[in-house]
């Protein structure tokens, strides 16, 4: 199936240790891309390498902040630069902090709003010139449901997350002229770290169970697959859109 592969492809994965970046990156290895993963935490990268050793994949990481111009010029550029070109951009990594607006500090809305939209936009940039030189580059942007309806996530959260809506819709008309495809996957809850705090108190839960009708919680690997069907050559006349992969739960009123 020749439009169902991602051999020959490089990739590039934001947050690529945990939940769905690592999901991800798994999926991507599996249907044959060179993957490199961007996070943090050293031994949390080198643990992922090692596993996906076993498993007779072999991937890339570097320990790195995707807010920190520093990092993303003197770790990250030299990578693509030995690359020379880059197929696939998953805009992944996301933070979040969970109470009522008035409680935040204006510090904690700028660390929301640097994690989830800046690191993106200034990812973006950085791999510009290595997206051109593909034949069929295309950027992923992981957005959530909350940029749609509020999910009692935070309004930060909910803010950051539609500017990335955004983002995706412009830039895909700005960049197809390049042939770059740039689209968003709007996830519902999934169980990922970053949701763990929430989906560990029943009554949350099954509130979140109850106003989905799958009748459950995503797993990180049913996002990885939405993902990875945006990178596939398979879906190479669709650019600015969002796929929400909520288990119907944006359809549901009652």
């Amino acid at each position: 199936m020749a439009n169902w592969h991602l051999k020959g492809k490089k990739a590039l994965i934001t947050g690529g240790t945990k939940g769905i970046g690592k999901a991800t990156a798994t999926e991507f290895l599996q249907l044959g891309a060179e993957v490199l993963i961007i996070a943090r935490n050293g031994e949390e990268i080198k643990a992922c390498l090692q596993e996906w050793q076993t498993m007779g994949f072999t991937a890339q990481g570097i320990a790195a902040d995707v807010c920190s111009a520093y990092d993303q010029e003197n770790y990250i550029f030299p990578i693509l630069k030995e690359w020379k070109s880059l197929d696939i951009l998953v805009n992944n990594v996301g933070t979040n902090i969970r109470k009522e607006f008035i409680e935040y500090e204006a510090e904690e809305i700028r660390q929301i709003f640097e994690t989830n939209i800046f690191s993106a936009i200034s990812m973006t940039k950085l791999c510009f010139e290595f997206l051109e030189k593909s034949t069929e580059a295309s950027v992923i942007n992981v957005s959530s449901v909350a940029a749609l309806v509020d999910v009692a996530s935070g309004t930060p959260y909910g803010m950051t997350k539609a500017a990335e809506l955004q983002f995706t819709r412009n830039l895909a008309v700005e960049w197809a002229k390049y042939n770059i495809r740039v689209n968003a996957v709007s996830p519902w809850y999934t169980r990922t770290p970053l949701t763990e705090t929430v989906l560990n108190q029943p009554a949350r839960l099954q509130k979140i169970i109850d106003k989905t009708p799958l009748n459950r919680v995503a797993e990180p690997e049913e996002m990885a697959t939405a993902i990875t069907f945006l990178a596939l050559k398979a879906s190479s006349y669709i650019t600015g859109h969002n796929l929400v992969v909520d288990g119907g739960m944006t359809i549901k009123t009652l």
